[in-house]
């Protein structure tokens, strides 16, 4: 990791963990570039590292991350402002309680925790490759563990309606794929010099539920009991993208708390599907015109 203002690129970091990480690499010295939808959100979270960092570099860059064509758009401009990006940090993700069908035909929730991800990621190899020793951190969950069964390809266009009980294996999918999906990208780009890795935040209350009407009660009972906090999700996440440590390992999934690695629920560890995965997500970004 350069000592001299790592420019460090993080997606959903107007609110929950992705805010606090991004103070938390202000204070590091990190040159922040983070993906918005709301200007004025924007200008909330600029004013809240500013008044801890004063002298904090923070760009943004705007856009729905649940439309392929922006994450497209917005990974072009990335890649043209910032010809080296020293971190990727995957972490805007959400928890929906029915099903949402983008304008562009996808599930809401695997295009913004899955599909989005891995096209940005995809879109900002170059500047990653020109920062020598880059690093690529996406926010999983052990909501992995409850996926219901896998069916590739089937799932990265499956729409079918859901009820709030029936969304927890759909959300734990998407976390799933983003285990198998960081694998086998480390496989795919070694040799390129950037590490890429997973973790697991814990569960935490910040934006938890932000669909459930009693969100904002159960976040405060939490608060008030000590249980889920986000600090500690956002403390791994710092660690994955400036620890030593961390950047001399790859294709692995880390622990909220002691950073120790874990082994992924059943297929998240098996090479084969993900494989499968990265091919089947690749021909899907093809026949969309989103990779060349």
């Amino acid at each position: 990791m350069k000592t001299t203002h790592p420019i460090i690129v993080i997606t959903g970091a107007t609110s929950g963990l992705g805010q606090l990480a991004a103070m938390e690499l202000a204070k590091r010295g990190a040159h922040l570039v983070l993906t918005a939808r709301s200007e004025e959100r924007a200008e909330a979270t600029r004013k809240k590292i500013k008044e801890i960092v004063p002298s904090a570099k923070v760009n943004f860059f705007f856009g729905d991350l649940s439309l392929l064509s922006d994450v497209k758009r917005i990974g072009l401009e990335l890649a043209s402002a910032y010809p080296r990006i020293d971190v990727l940090l995957n972490n805007a993700g959400l928890h929906a309680f029915e099903q949402r069908v983008t304008s562009e035909g996808f599930a809401e929730m695997i295009a913004v925790n899955y599909l989005a991800p891995w096209l940005l990621t995809q879109t900002l190899k170059s500047s990653l490759i020109q920062a020598g020793h880059a690093r690529v951190v996406n926010v999983a969950s052990e909501a992995s563990r409850n996926h219901g069964k896998l069916v590739l390809p089937n799932d990265l266009t499956d729409t079918t309606p859901f009820t709030a009980r029936g969304s927890s294996p759909i959300y734990g999918k998407t976390k799933l794929l983003n285990i198998m999906f960081t694998a086998e990208l480390a496989r795919q780009w070694e040799g390129t010099g950037i590490c890429v890795n997973a973790l697991n935040p814990g569960f935490n209350v910040t934006g938890l539920g932000r669909e459930l009407w009693f969100a904002s009660v159960l976040e405060r009972i939490l608060t008030f009991l000590h249980i889920g906090d986000p600090r500690r999700g956002a403390d791994i996440m710092t660690r994955l993208a400036v620890e030593p440590t961390f950047g001399e390992v790859s294709g692995g999934y880390f622990n909220v708390g002691s950073g120790a690695a874990i082994t992924p629920v059943y297929p998240g560890g098996d090479a084969g599907m993900q494989n499968k995965l990265w091919k089947v997500t690749q021909q899907l970004m093809k026949e969309r015109g989103l990779l060349d």
